[in-house]
């Protein structure tokens, strides 16, 4: 039977690892019907709450389907969806979040798309009402901003809820090892026969959302920085301007005052002007410097400190 590897990230979900396992081990358990067994890989990324006694609990209840991984601390989800790809053993693999959110259901649909010769299928939110209006507004706003600022094409409002082929995942595996990662972003752009799906986002079975908008900032902010050059050349772009801004304060000078200006205003607006620009440059440089030094100190994405049904190495 062809195998379906379906990838799970937990972070703090005790109380709502019980109901989604028995959704998703539904929904998987529908497609043995159509010749496909399946592997659920719960990766656990540092929790606090007790979501790993209880994967490990489902793993020893039902060791033919549930495997997982338990980080040494929390490295985030980009790191957990790393380890899943690392891992997995399915031909098809399918990425989801523990909250629901990523409705199981759709799973049979995702299979279809895998039988007609799609290697990525990435899953688009029609709606998620229970985001609210500004995380609503801001994620349309941060796929505007990065399809303005870079050559690749995003799909607006694609999730950590996709699917990609072993071939695809081949290829993730070797090329992209980044530290500072953006994996949704890498599945849509590595190539391949692809397709897109639409879903209604689903309200969280249990807990509440762990992306507060300050890691919301501090996310979109390094993937721009990943995927786009452009903010490096603001400072060319800045320069002409200042440049041509003091040009203009020269003509007015010459043929209003016939020499320099009496007062102070003009001389302390351009001063702080040009010293506003070359700060934001120098401050955008330095960006771009701590993602290299991140990079080049080539610390692991992610350390796994307990593994269930995994046979020993």
């Amino acid at each position: 039977m062809k195998k379906i590897s379906l990838i799970v990230s937990v972070y703090n979900e005790k109380e709502g690892l019980e109901s989604f396992y028995e959704k998703a081990d539904s929904a998987c358990r529908g497609l043995m019907e159509l010749g496909y067994d399946y592997e659920l890989l719960f990766v656990d990324d540092g929790s606090q709450d007790g979501s790993r006694e209880i994967l490990r609990e489902l793993s020893g209840r039902d060791r033919g389907h549930v495997r997982s991984l338990s980080f040494s601390r929390n490295f985030g989800h980009e790191a957990a969806m790393t380890a899943g790809l690392d891992y997995a053993s399915g031909e098809l693999l399918v990425f989801m979040d523990a909250d629901l959110q990523h409705p199981p259901s759709c799973l049979p649909e995702i299979v279809r798309c895998y039988t007609e010769g799609y290697e990525v299928i990435s899953m688009v939110r029609s709606s998620n009402p229970s985001a609210g209006l500004l995380k609503n507004w801001s994620s349309g706003a941060f796929y505007w901003l990065l399809n303005r600022v870079s050559d690749l094409h995003f799909e607006p409002n694609a999730s950590d809820f996709f699917a990609i082929s072993r071939r695809v995942q081949a290829v993730l595996r070797k090329n992209y090892r980044e530290k500072i990662r953006f994996l949704r972003g890498y599945v849509q752009n590595v190539g391949f026969r692809k397709t897109t799906l639409r879903y209604d986002a689903a309200v969280r079975v249990a807990g509440k959302s762990h992306y507060s908008l300050r890691k919301l900032f501090i996310f979109s902010r390094n993937t721009i920085m990943c995927f786009s050059n452009l903010p490096l050349r603001l400072g060319i772009f800045a320069g002409l301007c200042s440049g041509l801004l003091g040009l203009l304060v020269l003509i007015y000078t010459l043929f209003t005052r016939k020499g320099a200006p009496s007062g102070y205003a003009t001389i302390v607006v351009l001063i702080c002007f040009m010293f506003a620009v070359l700060f934001f440059i120098v401050g955008i440089i330095g960006e771009y410097i701590a993602v290299f030094f991140e990079e080049m100190k080539d610390r692991p994405i992610y350390i796994i400190e307990d593994k269930e049904n995994f046979p020993e190495s």
